[in-house]
């Protein structure tokens, strides 16, 4: 045995190696958190399965899940990328995690790389799950894939940015609770159960705006109206995606 074989080499891993095991041990811990589950998975099936067979909201005409799914859809994204991301990060944060993270050999852009890692693995869990769960209620989806990937990458963008900036700029406790009030307002107001077309005109115009309405008609024009590709509303995703990122990238405090 030649003299060195057990040489101690002390030093950070490769950072592809970091940014892997950090999202990886991100995502273990949102799927272990019951309340996070509830917000991700169990909220948006809900959600799909009762109004797709209760006829409680008028979606217009077709079959209700073709009207339901892409809006729920667009509510998955939401809850991950900004509700659950804002209250995660927020706690993290104020418990001082974020600053030992900072410290340690992972640069904080990595470790910012890592959380979105782990967002979008949990929305293609959630996005197979809803599908699953659409199929058997007899959704009939048409349309340009290429589209519906561009939609939900900016749609998580859009979402990412906001709910990084509120978690890095607020308390803990007020994030937890304006972020759980956005899910409820948009869920109610933007397009994903109850068309934008109920609302008062000048209400729906504005309404529309919003990144889940955007996100929510740019899908549902796709899947259930067989449009080519949305440019409209890409282009509100990608102002809200600029804006959100930008602010959280200048404004959001580690400590």
């Amino acid at each position: 045995m030649s003299a060195g074989t057990y040489t101690p080499r002390p030093g950070a891993a490769p950072l592809t190696r970091m940014i892997a095991a950090q999202a990886a041990f991100e995502t273990r811990m949102l799927l272990r958190n019951g309340e996070q589950l509830l917000l991700t998975v169990v909220i948006p099936s809900l959600l799909l399965v009762l109004f797709s067979t209760v006829d409680i909201v008028d979606t217009g005409d077709g079959e209700p899940v073709d009207f339901l799914a892409p809006g729920v859809l667009a509510l998955a994204v939401m809850s991950t990328a900004f509700t659950g991301q804002a209250i995660a990060t927020g706690f993290e944060r104020r418990y001082g995690v974020l600053k030992r993270l900072g410290a340690s050999p992972l640069p904080r852009w990595a470790l910012m790389c890592a959380k979105t890692l782990s967002v979008l693995v949990t929305e293609i869990l959630q996005i197979v799950l809803l599908t699953v769960i659409a199929f058997a209620l007899g959704w009939s989806p048409h349309g340009n894939p290429f589209a519906v990937l561009l939609l939900l990458v900016l749609g998580t963008a859009a979402f990412s940015g906001l709910g990084l900036l509120m978690a890095g700029t607020l308390r803990a406790e007020a994030t937890l609770a304006a972020a759980n009030l956005v899910f409820l307002l948009l869920l109610v107001g933007g397009g994903v159960i109850v068309p934008l077309d109920r609302f008062p005109g000048a209400v729906a115009s504005a309404l529309a705006l919003l990144p889940i309405s955007a996100l929510s008609d740019g899908l549902r024009d796709v899947l259930q109206n067989g449009a080519g590709m949305p440019w409209g509303d890409l282009g509100i995703l990608s102002v809200w995606a600029l804006l959100g990122l930008g602010a959280a990238a200048r404004l959001f405090r580690w400590e």
